[in-house]
């Protein structure tokens, strides 16, 4: 049974920083993809980064690049998201999801985790 856990969110100042994690477990990730979303309450859920599990290919949206890093550590077979320079903006429930490749649809997705800025 595939989890993704995340953790590390909560309540920063803005211009703070914090890192997200998230640990996937019930099968191996080589060679997949996982990414991270957000949703903001009232608005739809958006695409952050994503990462190839083996070749460490990333790819960012653009309004985050430069201020968010997405890194893995395949041994604990866990995807991190580092968040800079944060806005009250940034403020949603951030998920990590798993995907076949880039190009699939995300099958599996965590329970998110809340992170909120404050001004």
């Amino acid at each position: 049974q595939v989890q993704l856990v995340e953790s590390g969110g909560g309540l920063v100042q803005a211009g703070g920083s914090l890192t997200l994690s998230c640990a996937a477990s019930g099968r191996t990730f080589t060679g997949n993809t996982l990414g991270w979303f957000r949703q903001a309450p009232g608005k739809e859920r958006e695409f952050i980064a994503d990462i190839n599990m083996s070749d460490c290919y990333t790819y960012y949206e653009d309004s985050v690049a430069g201020r968010m890093t997405i890194s893995r550590d395949n041994v604990k077979n866990t995807v991190y998201l580092q968040m800079t320079n944060l806005s009250p903006e940034d403020t949603a429930v951030y998920y990590c999801a798993a995907a076949q490749t880039k190009y699939d649809e995300y099958a599996y997705w965590g329970q998110g985790t809340q992170v909120t800025v404050s001004s």
